[in-house]
């Protein structure tokens, strides 16, 4: 009697899945397809989000039945990626509000610095009957400019928000011509908010070049050194979310679906867009109106 070979079972090439794993190897293991509620169904067209699962990008993202085939992509992804998770909020979103609190922390002790310094200086000058600093100092501030600067960032959290509402409903760029403000996507909005906030960073830059040709430095006085720390500081902070434009703006081009995971960060950044503008009109009124 002939010894009978015994060949492992050849699993068809549709029911194996290619994994990549994050360190770049390959591992092919057999998983079942099933839908939400995991039931297994048939392999299907990959537009709806039944089919083979080959070569997924695993990332951070489980893999399951859910999966889809965006016009464009090189590979399926999950559904969660694209139009998010229902009834759960944004991990990203709510880290960004929670540091957003820490940071609005930070200029408080800036107001706070300054209202104090402000009184005490006020109140050794009034008790020597000579002028305050704040009166001899401020009056260097050039209030026109500053007005046309302040107008310009205010200006562009409305630019930044039109762009927000253009990444909701997933329009990555225009779909007319360019002198048509309604058919603008997110980089049309969001060039023109980093337009305007680059304008805001060179009138800021233009303001301190006046102010030290006056004589007015960070170490000359009291005033100076209040001035330009709160000041220095925000325009800091408009820097880095002009980065963050770049960096968004970046990811558009080199993403070939535009994902629910963009449209959040489109959102993210429009957070804190609106508070760098936001803290910057209480700077204002505090030391260029009040004083």
């Amino acid at each position: 009697m002939s010894a009978r070979t015994c060949h492992p079972p050849v699993l068809p090439r549709r029911r194996q899945l290619g994994l990549r794993l994050s360190f770049g190897h390959r591992v092919m293991v057999q998983m079942p397809h099933t839908t939400r509620d995991n039931k297994v169904v048939p392999w299907g067209d990959l537009s709806t989000g039944y089919g083979n699962n080959d070569l997924v990008a695993m990332h951070t993202h489980a893999v399951s039945g859910s999966m889809t085939m965006p016009e464009g992509s090189l590979h399926p992804i999950p559904q969660s990626r694209l139009r998010g998770r229902e009834n759960r909020p944004e991990p990203v979103a709510v880290g960004t509000i929670i540091w957003l609190a820490s940071e609005l922390m930070f200029f408080a002790a800036l107001f706070a610095a300054y209202f104090t310094i402000r009184n005490v200086t006020n109140s050794q000058a009034a008790a020597a009957g000579t002028e305050s600093l704040w009166q001899s100092q401020g009056n260097l501030i050039n209030i026109p400019f500053a007005i046309i600067n302040t107008s310009v960032l205010v200006a562009s959290s409305f630019t930044c928000q039109m762009g927000v509402f253009a990444a909701e409903r997933a329009q990555v760029s225009r779909t007319g011509s360019l002198f048509n403000l309604r058919r603008w996507g997110l980089r049309e909005w969001y060039t023109l908010t980093y337009l305007m906030g680059a304008f805001f960073i060179g009138g800021q830059v233009y303001e301190y070049s006046e102010l030290i040709s006056e004589g007015l430095t960070i170490s000359s006085n009291v005033f100076g050194s209040v001035f330009y720390l709160a000041t220095g500081f925000h325009g800091l902070h408009v820097t880095g979310g002009l980065i963050a434009f770049l960096l968004l703006m970046g990811r558009t081009f080199l993403a070939r679906t535009f994902t629910h995971e963009q449209a959040v960060s489109a959102v993210v950044v429009s957070y804190y867009w609106h508070f760098v503008d936001v803290v910057w009109i209480a700077l204002f009124g505090v030391i260029y109106i009040l004083r």
